[in-house]
């Protein structure tokens, strides 16, 4: 038997688009996306789960790409950073990340936006513990959490600070 006859065929909606596949069967999701789907606005930090930046949403849910396997994301939906754009405008969360200065070096920023949409489209009014506890699985070395957190707030007011 060849790696290559272990490979398998997978079907999975990246960013309202069906993609089909065929992937190692150890291959993650965050290759499948950078690799192979050409999506780059998905980051690896760390490659085991701790650092938030490979962060994209399965079915609505935040989950770290390079701990999940291609394979087990065949028949779901999966939005990247690339996704988060409404109609080429900017997703009131990554305005509200531009407006609040959120970003610095912009590393975990595609991450920490992903987690607050799942946040948003959970609960629209989050309290200040519900949106640490969103970002609790993210590292950022720059901003100190204090913008981002008040991005999430504006977001979640509507733009307003």
């Amino acid at each position: 038997m060849t790696a290559e006859s272990k490979n398998q065929a997978i079907q999975l909606v990246v960013n309202g688009k069906t993609h089909r596949a065929v992937v190692a069967p150890q291959a993650t999701l965050l290759e499948l996306i950078r690799d192979h789907l050409g999506l780059t606005g998905t980051k690896e930090g760390c490659g085991k789960g701790q650092c938030g930046a490979c962060t994209v949403l399965l079915d609505g849910k935040p989950v770290n790409s390079c701990l999940m396997l291609a394979v087990q994301a065949q028949g779901h939906q999966v939005v990247t950073i690339e996704g988060a754009e409404h109609e080429k405008e900017l997703d009131p969360i990554q305005q509200a990340f531009i407006d609040e200065g959120a970003v610095q070096c912009g590393f975990c920023t595609p991450g920490l936006i992903l987690s607050a949409r799942a946040l948003l489209d959970q609960h629209p009014h989050p309290d200040e513990d519900h949106i640490k506890e969103a970002i609790s699985g993210h590292l950022c070395r720059c901003t100190g959490y204090s913008a981002i957190i008040r991005a999430i707030r504006r977001a979640a007011s509507g733009g307003k600070s």
